[in-house]
Formats: C-alpha cells, sequence, structure tokens
C-alpha cells in the first residue's frame, strides 16, 4: 500500500492520463484496500498468527483464502476462494445478498463439493460475512483463520485472482446478473491461464494433479 500510495502522490493523487490507458483495471484513482469492520467484531476468531506452518509454505494442498468481490452501491457481492499452493480458483454465486448467513451456505455447498484433503483450512479476512465461521467449521471441518486488519498481503493469492476477476466482472457494476454457471466458466478461463509462479503451468493443471494423488 505505501508503494502504490508513493506513486500516485506523484501525479498529486491520479496517473497521468497516458498512463491510464495502460492499467489493466483503468482506474486512474487509488482507492485504499481493506474493509474496515466498522465496530462489529467477530465472536472467537482465530487469528493467522495461530495458523499453522504448513499453511504457510504452501507444501500441503488444501489450505484457501477467501474473499468477496463487492458490486454497485454495496449491492451485489462474488465470493472468491483461491487455493494456496495451486492456485485454483472457485467463485460463489450470491444472487439474495452477503449477509454472514448466505455467504455460509453458498461456501459450504462448494467446499463440500472438494475431496476431504483438499478442505483444510481457510483464511479470510475480518469482513461480518464471516460470522457464522464457526458453523462452517462444524459442516465441512475446515479450520478458519482471520487475517490482522488492514492487511490484504496475508491473503496475496486471493488478492491476485481478484484483481484478474475484475476483468471479467467490474467493481461498480451489478454483480448479480452473472449467474453460477458464468461464474464456473469465468473460473475455468482463470484455472486454464499458465502462470509464472506455477512454472507455467495452470491451476487447473496442478490442481488435477492433487486430486488424483489420492483417488
Amino acid at each position: 500500500e505505501t508503494i502504490y500510495q508513493a506513486i500516485f502522490v506523484q501525479g498529486r493523487g491520479e496517473l497521468r492520463r497516458e498512463l491510464t490507458a495502460c492499467l489493466r483495471t483503468g482506474r486512474a484513482h487509488r482507492r485504499p484496500q481493506g474493509r474496515a469492520v466498522r465496530g462489529q467484531r467477530i465472536k472467537n476468531m482465530v487469528m493467522i498468527s495461530d495458523r499453522p506452518a504448513d499453511v504457510e509454505d504452501r507444501a500441503v494442498p488444501g489450505h484457501w483464502e477467501g474473499d468477496l468481490i463487492i458490486g454497485e452501491n454495496n449491492g451485489s457481492a462474488i465470493g472468491t476462494l483461491v487455493e494456496r499452493t495451486t492456485r485454483y480458483v472457485m467463485l460463489l454465486h450470491l444472487p439474495d445478498g452477503r449477509s454472514a448467513e448466505q455467504v455460509r451456505v453458498a461456501m459450504t455447498a462448494k467446499i463440500q463439493q472438494l475431496p476431504a484433503h483438499l478442505r483444510r483450512s481457510l483464511t479470510w479476512d475480518q469482513g461480518i460475512e464471516m460470522a457464522e465461521h464457526a458453523t462452517f467449521k462444524i459442516a465441512t471441518d475446515v479450520d478458519v483463520y482471520f487475517c490482522d486488519p488492514h492487511s490484504p498481503w496475508q491473503r496475496g493469492s486471493n488478492e491476485n485472482a481478484n484483481r484478474l476477476l475484475l476483468q471479467y466482472c467490474p467493481r461498480g457494476t451489478d454483480l448479480s446478473v452473472h449467474s453460477q454457471a458464468r461464474l464456473n466458466q469465468v473460473a475455468r478461463e482463470l484455472n486454464e491461464r499458465p502462470r509464472k509462479t506455477l512454472g507455467y503451468a495452470s491451476p487447473a493443471e496442478r490442481f488435477q494433479a492433487c486430486v488424483a494423488s489420492t483417488s
């Protein structure tokens, strides 16, 4: 965040017009990152500092990072889940809202589609949409860890995936128009894109290898 702020300050808060056209998001103004909980605190949070070391080093697959992308006037949202080892993306359709119950139900249904060895933990920010994390854990046996406030880099894989997703589902638009079928197609395209960090393999290739390893 400090680096971004330094770059934008040089242009008095806005990049020069000729550089704006080169931005993937098309956004000339810098928006501060992170969502404040605004006085609401989630009960019984287990912080990221208590997350086991094998989650941090990405050696074991099945550890996920999650977040919401918020649409126009905070009226719609898409849930994003990214597996830390393979960078595999799953997207959640939230047509009726983003309350804690709605997010829990959608996420539980999606996570339960995975083999047991690929659903070990989930790391999220302190958004109030995760208030039902204890119920989610009981239903899925997935441990939930919470990032420190205003620390998006603690979910770096998820942040990168969200930036790619914005090419398909821009912020400031009505995200409820994207059906689950459409989101599945977008996720498929993201997962079939080769990644330098994976030695130019695709997330889909790496993820399928993890699925096959115990099938």
